[in-house]
């Protein structure tokens, strides 16, 4: 027992550091490493070509599938000013650059970094939060949706002292805004900023409370001379030559809550995040789908702004069995891309609104089994229902749930 709890001891800040996609596998100074995990899979979707944020839109004339939903190589070395990470994704769509970025620290102000280069958003929690330890087969759509891939260009400035103040990390930094895949399409620079706070060693080091708050301030660029704000049930039309190339805000303000309790049964967690604000997109309908009408752009849209009022969240609750590894997974999300507009008012004649307003919840539930340290198997169910609206394609709830069986190994 005692050695198990020394070894716990010694690899728990290791695996606390690996769970965070903005640092190297661990701050000792270390030459080359080489961690990453890699995620196969079976699904199974209720109809042929469904859009999907399960692993991407399933094929016109495929409900199911087998895929490589991530294949992760990471490559980092530590010395003592500087670290530098490097990350592949290589997957049956080819291989794509994940994370590329250096950081420098002073050995006398360890808990002070800077870091440059592509790297997550410091938004939030689950934005940060590796996917080789996300009980979740996926993040929420809202997520998926305001920061697809995770990833952006820029600086970051971070603070996460120890001693006294342990329980502290700050994170603030300025990125493209257009993501992990594209150059900047415009002059301007988006603002994120991320305060956390967690405590371990409450109620006798059995309760783990972790809380935090973040905001993001940027904005997109409008390409023509018309863009829509929202109002009550619609939206309202601004045309005029000064608003080609206008600035239209995408700012977010978020909140997360993460609680786990060591019990006689086995760890509980409970975690949630909600975020809403402002966020510019398109109409949606024929060339872009309603689901992808609201995404983040990585590169300059073309058509019309609308700038939308949203929220959403997300609530992940697990409970290990016993000493099993089997760990029951229950999660419930929502994305709602326009707060002012709902159900039968959406794709009524002459107020604007299109696919791209249309709210989404998933409930999600399934199992869990942790075979070995290294080696995770994954059943899981989502059910998606999106609100009927006057739309012709959303006049009723779309045939789109999806079941995953994943397989995982961690190195």
């Amino acid at each position: 027992m005692k050695k198990a709890l020394l070894l716990a001891s010694l690899i728990g800040p290791a695996i606390a550091m690996a769970q965070n996609n903005n640092a190297p596998s661990s701050y000792d100074p270390h030459d080359i490493k080489i961690t990453g995990y890699l995620q196969t899979q079976f699904q199974k979707a209720q109809s042929p070509g469904i859009t999907s944020f399960s692993g991407g839109d399933f094929s016109k004339n495929s409900d199911n599938r087998f895929m490589i939903r991530r294949g992760r190589l990471k490559i980092d070395r530590v010395d003592t000013y500087s670290s530098i990470v490097f990350q592949l994704d290589a997957t049956q769509d080819g291989v794509q650059l994940m994370d590329a970025f250096i950081q420098l620290r002073h050995p006398d102000q360890k808990g002070l970094s800077l870091t440059a280069g592509l790297f997550n958003r410091p938004f939030g929690y689950s934005i940060v939060y590796s996917s080789g330890y996300r009980d979740f087969p996926e993040r929420a759509r809202v997520f998926q949706t305001l920061m697809p891939r995770e990833r952006d260009l820029g600086g970051m400035v971070s603070y996460h002292p120890g001693g006294k103040i342990k329980f502290l990390n700050l994170d603030l930094a300025l990125v493209n805004g257009s993501g992990h895949s594209a150059k900047d399409y415009d002059s301007k620079k988006d603002l994120i900023g991320n305060l956390a706070f967690k405590f371990d060693s409450l109620a006798d080091k059995k309760l783990h409370v972790g809380f935090g708050g973040s905001f993001y301030k940027g904005s997109v660029r409008n390409d023509t001379k018309t863009y829509y704000t929202a109002l009550t049930n619609g939206y309202t039309a601004h045309t005029s030559d000064d608003n080609l190339g206008k600035a239209i805000g995408r700012n977010y303000y978020g909140a997360n809550l993460q609680v786990e309790l060591d019990n006689t049964f086995g760890r509980s967690s409970f975690k949630t995040e909600y975020v809403a604000g402002d966020q510019p997109g398109v109409a949606g309908g024929t060339d872009i789908k309603g689901p992808y009408a609201s995404r983040s752009f990585t590169t300059q849209p073309v058509t019309d702004l609308y700038q939308r009022k949203f929220n959403g969240y997300y609530l992940w609750f697990t409970q290990e069995i016993a000493k099993t590894g089997v760990t029951a997974l229950l999660a419930y999300d929502v994305y709602d891309p326009n707060t002012k507009a709902s159900g039968m008012t959406i794709g009524m004649p002459d107020n604007f609104t299109a696919d791209g307003d249309v709210k989404f919840s998933t409930l999600g539930y399934g199992l869990a089994y942790q075979i070995s340290n290294r080696l995770k198997l994954t059943v899981y169910n989502e059910h998606v229902t999106n609100e009927k609206t006057s739309l012709k394609n959303f006049s009723d709830d779309l045939k789109d749930n999806v079941f995953t069986t994943r397989l995982l190994y961690r190195w």
